[in-house]
């Protein structure tokens, strides 16, 4: 074990007297930890996983900076705008020497608030007057423009065989992209290069005392550059472009769009516009190109880009941390912040980690929560060009996978700008052989692409190849599959609660991961249902070993909570197959548990032998042809104060364990659905009605025959789903004023009652309006 030290955080400014890790001395690893060199600088998520497992927000002396690790965590941050300042985003990481402010102000620079680091409601007022430009309809018109500038930078270098696609792509053609974007001409381009690099030094870096003076000259003209280029524009008032837009909103509300703001955002928003895009390009040819069989994938299915892109977003993004002050005393993650202190929310860790996204630190395209990423940010101040940047991205890779899937990277060593925040390599070299181009014996492949919906990736899209290796009977109507990855490939890890959607002829549908532990690869059980929908009547009868299937996930929203030491596992009927992956897992961990199981017969009840093999001593079975029917009330009676009660069944069997627990300590019941109440919207019946969604600033029209959810995504604002039945609650969002008519399956009757949340892909207003906390 490390030796522990005593926290130094009382010299440091808002922690005054004050220790992390929950009030225990500062570990040896955070006292050591430097953001400016060393494994950060390397690779951030790694370089933090021991902070997400065992010190998620800690102080770090060095910085000055609480560090803040985990998912949930800077999720919280980002939701609440108001205890978490962004006015210190844009503060400088590194003093600055008394020469170079004088070096700046002599260039009459006075950089102020712009959308990044202004607290409200200044903020809100703003991005409502200039969002128009940036909603995905309006982005559509644009996504040609972006593949002409790729196919001609494709035709320039497609023979060459080598190419640093730093240089001759992915640079100049997102900074061509922000220019036409913000209808700034494109004057000067390796200028506007020099100047972007040296405001990312200047911000978020450590530059020496020379550096300083050398980048301040250059953030000082680039200060002056702005200013001119914004004085030509404000010349042709009626010009296209999102800076005249600004500009025109600058005459018509001077007191929201000022001056002032006018300047510092065309200085930043050229910055931001195209660094963080050709950083995140680069950084996903390089992990692409690494895992070969996902690039292989993609060059075989292009249908699979919009997710690549995003599990790229979430597995090396270009955006590694950003920056927030407590305007309150609070807590985060168990730790106590004072007021003032400042906070580096390490996004990159927060993508990886296991809470939040199953194998986490590994690389998988058909990851179908790979939106849930933090690079983009969330809430309010979410990243506006989001969309743009996905658009580029996935034009990217549509080009290069068909025109040179035969592509390469070299043998090199990386490097990157020393700062805090944003990543990606200087060059990015790659090869290829021009002789085996497809485009020689297929001349029309050049013009052939293929285009995608602009926002978030379709979940329909993501799903991945695998063979049935064994079907077999498990009991009555009911049989388990086994299925292996094709080509060798491996399945991702799974943990307990954890299901997968099979993709069968024309029937998608979910069911549980049970296999046994060290098995490999995946097993769910199938049970035939005389009145269901088809489905399970199909895999029954057409699926055989050796067949081909496509299958999603593996995603988990019943996750077993491994802190408790007194377990009540409860199954009815096929049920049982999360409920015996949760006993598989707690039997290792040692934890006490007991396990009921009840089904019409034995003859109906799955895996009847292995749980006598494997839980015998914790199981008692419940056939109800043999009168041995569930106790509830004693069962729950029994369970210890701070026990836990999974269960996964019939809505009758759930809804009779949330009647018996209402007096206990919220938390102790947990279950999973495995029906759905109705299908979607009936125009007919449905009343339409206005969502606010109070993050954005936006007001959403649901109409009668759309969901909730469908009319978000529509904005332009990403919400996270799955099912879309009311079965999962990945869909949920946070309700702060309005009635809800609850239709979903996963709140308890208590947590309706308080109105405060809601499953966007099925639930509704029961009057006109409602304010979301979006």
């Amino acid at each position: 074990m490390a030796e522990q030290r005593r926290c130094p955080v009382h010299a440091a400014p808002g922690s005054e007297g004050l220790s992390s890790e929950k009030g225990r001395p500062l570990s040896d690893r955070a006292v050591a930890f430097d953001p400016f060199e060393g494994p950060y600088q390397v690779d951030p998520a790694e370089a933090l996983r021991w902070a997400r497992d065992d010190a998620p927000v800690f102080y770090s002396p060095k910085l000055g900076y609480w560090v803040v690790s985990r998912h949930d965590d800077i999720k919280a941050v980002f939701r609440d705008n108001l205890t978490f300042s962004p006015r210190i985003a844009l503060e400088k990481m590194t003093p600055v020497s008394g020469e170079a402010q004088e070096a700046l102000a002599s260039y009459g620079y006075a950089m102020n608030r712009t959308l990044v680091n202004e607290d409200e409601p200044a903020h809100m007022e703003r991005r409502r007057a200039l969002l128009d430009h940036f909603l995905p309809e309006n982005l559509l018109p644009r996504r040609e423009r972006v593949r002409t500038l790729v196919r001609e930078r494709m035709d320039a270098l497609v023979d060459k065989g080598r190419a640093d696609l730093v240089q001759e792509m992915l640079w100049e053609v997102p900074l061509t992209v922000a220019l036409d974007f913000l209808g700034v001409p494109e004057d000067d381009m390796e200028t506007l290069r020099r100047f972007s690099v040296a405001h990312t030094v200047n911000t978020w870096g450590r530059p020496t005392p020379e550096q300083q003076l050398e980048v301040a000259h250059s953030v000082g003209r680039f200060w002056q550059y702005a200013g001119k280029v914004l004085e030509k524009m404000r010349a042709e008032p009626d010009g296209p472009g999102w800076m005249h837009q600004a500009i025109r909103r600058n005459a018509e509300m001077p007191e929201v769009v000022t001056d002032s703001y006018l300047h510092s955002m065309m200085m930043a928003i050229i910055v931001a516009a195209h660094e963080t895009t050709a950083h995140a390009s680069a950084n996903m040819f390089r992990t692409l190109l690494t895992h070969r069989d996902a690039w292989d994938d993609v060059c075989a299915d292009p249908s699979l880009i919009p997710n690549a892109v995003e599990e790229c977003l979430r597995y090396a993004g270009s955006v590694v941390a950003w920056r927030r002050e407590a305007t309150r005393p609070v807590e985060l993650g168990g730790v106590r912040l004072p007021q003032g202190a400042k906070l580096l929310m390490v996004t990159a860790s927060a993508n990886q980690d296991d809470r939040h996204f199953e194998e986490a630190a590994r690389f998988d395209i058909y990851r179908d929560n790979a939106v849930d990423h933090l690079t983009f940010g969330y809430g309010s101040h979410q990243c506006m060009g989001k969309n743009i940047a996905r658009m580029e991205m996935r034009v990217f890779l549509e080009e290069f996978t068909r025109r040179l899937p035969h592509l390469r990277l070299e043998e090199q060593e990386l490097t990157y700008l020393p700062n805090t925040s944003f990543r990606g390599p200087d060059q990015l070299w790659v090869k290829w052989d021009p002789a085996r181009n497809p485009e020689r014996t297929e001349p029309d492949l050049r013009a052939a692409h293929r285009e995608f919906a602009v926002g978030a990736p379709d979940r329909r899209d993501i799903a991945r190849r695998v063979r049935v290796t064994e079907v077999t009977r498990e009991a009555e109507e009911v049989l388990s599959l086994g299925f292996a990855p094709v080509e060798g490939q491996r399945l991702p890890g799974w943990s307990p609660g954890a299901h997968v959607e099979l993709c069968v002829g024309d029937y998608e549908r979910k069911y549980s991961l049970c296999g046994a532990p060290g098995e490999s690869g995946y097993r769910v059980a199938v049970l035939r249902e005389a009145e269901g929908r088809g489905g399970s009547a199909h895999i029954h009868g057409h699926v055989r070993p050796g067949m081909e299937l496509r299958l999603r996930g593996p995603h988990n929203l019943f996750r077993l909570d491994e802190a408790a030491e007194d377990y009540l596992l409860i199954a009815g009927g096929i049920g049982i197959t999360p409920i015996l992956a949760m006993a598989d897992r707690l039997k290792a961990l040692r934890r006490r548990y007991r396990l009921h199981y009840a089904g019409r017969s034995r003859r109906s009840m799955a895996f009847l032998d292995r749980l006598a093999r494997d839980h015998g001593a914790a199981l008692t079975l419940h056939p109800a042809d043999e009168g041995a029917r569930m106790r509830l009330p004693d069962f729950v009676t029994a369970l210890p104060r701070d026990g836990q009660i999974y269960a996964c069944g019939p809505a009758r069997l759930l809804s009779a364990l949330e009647e018996l627990t209402a007096e206990h300590p919220e938390g102790t019941l947990h279950v999973e659905h495995f029906a759905a109440a109705g299908g979607g919207p009936d125009p007919a019946i449905e009343r339409p009605f206005t969502a606010e969604l109070a993050d954005s600033g936006l007001e959403v029209e649901v109409g009668a025959g759309e969901t909730l959810l469908e009319a978000i995504r529509a904005k332009g604002v990403d919400v996270s789903s799955d099912c879309c039945e009311g079965l999962c609650g990945s869909c949920e969002v946070p309700v702060l004023e309005g009635e809800i008519d609850h239709r979903d399956m996963v709140l308890t009757r208590a947590e309706r009652a308080r109105n405060d949340r809601m499953m966007a892909c099925c639930s509704r207003a029961r009057g006109s309006r409602i304010r979301l906390a979006l």
